[in-house]
């Protein structure tokens, strides 16, 4: 992906090291219907903050396997609040790699709900979402990307 001579590309805020959250989901082409999500709910400040945050990323593809019309209307700013609940439904507070996950722990979210874990030999599952790519590091946590968008509990 980075060729060796980018890790000194100082343009902008970046430094030596990775990037932060919402940058680099900016530059993964499969997150760029997170990245719009987030822009429309106010979230990309916070998710550039200090965190450390811990986020299970949906793809493209999960958000485009939400029900027909399910996203158009979560991004409209009458909605902001329901879509802001749903992506901080996908947060973390602190840096949680993979290897600190145990079988039927809870995470608590930002949102206030608790995700599941469960492990199944090498696979991990969030909630019912299936992690495809664990422990994208970034300088303000850490990223896992996930193939399903979830829905937090209703009447939390």
């Amino acid at each position: 992906m980075m060729a060796a001579d980018d890790t000194m590309n100082t343009d902008d805020t970046t430094m030596d090291g990775p990037k932060d959250i919402v940058a680099l989901a900016s530059e993964t082409p499969s997150l760029s219907t997170l990245v719009q999500a987030l822009q429309a709910a106010d979230l990309v400040g916070a998710l550039q903050g200090a965190g450390p945050y811990t986020v299970f990323a949906p793809t493209n593809e999960a958000f485009a396997a939400l029900p027909a019309g399910t996203l158009d209307n979560l991004l409209k700013p009458e909605n902001k609040q329901q879509l802001a609940d749903i992506l901080k439904y996908h947060v973390v507070e602190g840096n949680v790699k993979s290897t600190d996950l145990s079988n039927g722990m809870s995470a608590k979210t930002l949102n206030g709900a608790d995700l599941k874990v469960m492990l199944d030999g090498s696979s991990v599952k969030i909630n019912d979402a299936n992690v495809t790519m664990p422990d994208v590091e970034a300088s303000n946590g850490v990223v896992h990307v996930i193939d399903k968008v979830m829905m937090p509990p209703s009447g939390r």
